[in-house]
């Protein structure tokens, strides 16, 4: 049994119940029988670990080559193959497996893939290309057993994305484009490559500007984050398909709200926004950043980036209505200060919530409640600086997380009792980590 949950990183990205196919001693080498419950051929993984595809910032790239310092937060290369050993969670890069490549004349780049995701049959690749605008958004095949990525094609975007997902059928991807305020869609071709843009939402406006003089509405004490820091416009952070498919949410950080809109593949746009209520707001200048369902499909957890906030949303699957239940901090009791938000993960069983926060630099640990509400369980260190993402491993046992600032990876055993993380001592040089997702 295949259940979808979360994810920023790839709408495709898909859990395993770690009840029926990994239990007792086969939980810390069982990545090995995990393609095979998929009906896929296993990788090239050795026994006992997991591949893991990492994404990083990297410098601009033109033709010909400018040579510049590489900036705070964009030393990295491209897309890097690691292995995760399901014993010890010691985490050891492989090698780089996609290559940034120059814009030249009309060859389009693949500079800074900011965000990654795969497909249902995990034989495909997609990156969004956050340089620019425009930007890019780029599709690899993927050989499984090497883990070695072959680009396919890269398509300009109108916006530069800042991530990217697929739906749960494997006929489009989705993109959210922060600089530039697009939300896109494109055909997936049956090669895996990208084809026709058949989807464009621009998100201009409907930012209150009073936000650039004082803090998000939601933000702790002392804090100066305010969502319009960044332009008038609004700044698209996540578009993905909900876990039935049948409806993709978007969350506009400088417009504080989040899109619903009906999926309906095949149609002329497939995309249409759901009636009566084609979006949600957030309190003003919180900024709605990620977002990730629970496996039932029914509550909705975001994080807003500003705000500092996990706001639970009831998910009505008829209607695609949210409505917002409870919101509570994402950080650790008595923080005061400014901290910027990332990523949200739910555990593959239902059981946690997961928020990083960036400048506090750590992830904290809710407990879900059964009416699915949060409580506060505890926050841990990433021992980095500036946690821009995190994912957890098919088996459940480890958390890895990818310091952007810091240029380097970390991880952390799971307790699955609590929810709570035990670093496990192991850091992975990485320069500006911004995307993960596992390959099984």
């Amino acid at each position: 049994m295949v259940s979808r949950i979360d994810t920023k990183l790839g709408g495709a990205q898909s859990m395993f119940s770690r009840r029926n196919l990994l239990k007792g001693a086969t939980a810390l080498t069982g990545a090995a029988s995990m393609p095979v419950a998929l009906g896929q051929p296993p990788t090239g993984a050795r026994f006992g670990t997991v591949w893991l595809y990492i994404s990083t910032y990297t410098v601009n790239l033109v033709q010909p080559p400018v040579q510049v310092p590489g900036p705070r937060g964009r030393n990295g290369k491209g897309i890097y193959l690691c292995s995760l050993d399901l014993h010890s969670g010691k985490l050891t890069v492989v090698k780089l497996v996609a290559p940034a490549v120059p814009v030249a004349g009309t060859v389009q780049g693949t500079s800074s893939p900011s965000t990654i995701a795969l497909d249902p049959t995990r034989s495909f690749l997609y990156a969004g290309n956050e340089y620019g605008p425009p930007g890019a958004v780029s599709a690899y095949s993927i050989n499984r057993q090497t883990g070695d990525l072959t680009l396919l094609n890269a398509v300009p975007t109108q916006g530069a994305p800042a991530h990217v997902s697929v739906d749960h059928k494997g006929k489009y991807l989705f993109s959210a484009e922060y600089s530039g305020a697009w939300f896109e869609v494109y055909e997936i071709l049956a090669n895996g490559s990208i084809g026709n843009r058949v989807f464009q939402f621009q998100t201009l406006g409907n930012v209150d500007t009073s936000f650039t003089s004082k803090p998000a509405t939601s933000a702790p004490p002392g804090s100066f984050a305010f969502s319009a820091h960044e332009g008038p416009n609004g700044h698209p952070h996540q578009m993905e398909a909900d876990p039935s498919n049948n409806w993709v949410i978007g969350s506009d950080a400088g417009q504080d709200r989040i899109y619903v809109w009906k999926l309906t593949p095949g149609a002329t746009p497939p995309l249409s926004p759901a009636a009566p209520q084609a979006f949600v707001n957030t309190p003003p200048g919180d900024g709605p950043r990620h977002f990730a369902f629970h496996p039932n499909g029914n509550w909705m957890y975001s994080i807003q980036e500003e705000g500092s906030t996990i706001i639970f949303w009831r998910f009505n699957r008829a209607t695609g209505a949210l409505v917002n239940e409870q919101q509570v901090s994402s950080l650790p009791s008595g923080f005061a200060g400014t901290n910027f938000t990332s990523e949200i993960r739910v555990s593959e069983d239902g059981d946690f919530v997961y928020g990083a926060n960036r400048l506090n630099d750590t992830i904290t640990v809710f407990k879900v409640g059964h009416d699915g509400t949060l409580r506060l369980v505890d926050s841990d260190s990433t021992r980095g600086d500036y946690p821009r993402i995190f994912t957890i491993d098919p088996s459940g046992r480890f958390m890895v997380a990818g310091n952007q600032f810091a240029d380097n990876v970390t991880t952390f055993s799971v307790n699955r009792g609590n929810g709570s993380l035990n670093f496990t001592g192991d850091y992975t040089g990485m320069g500006a980590p911004s995307g993960m997702v596992f390959l099984y």
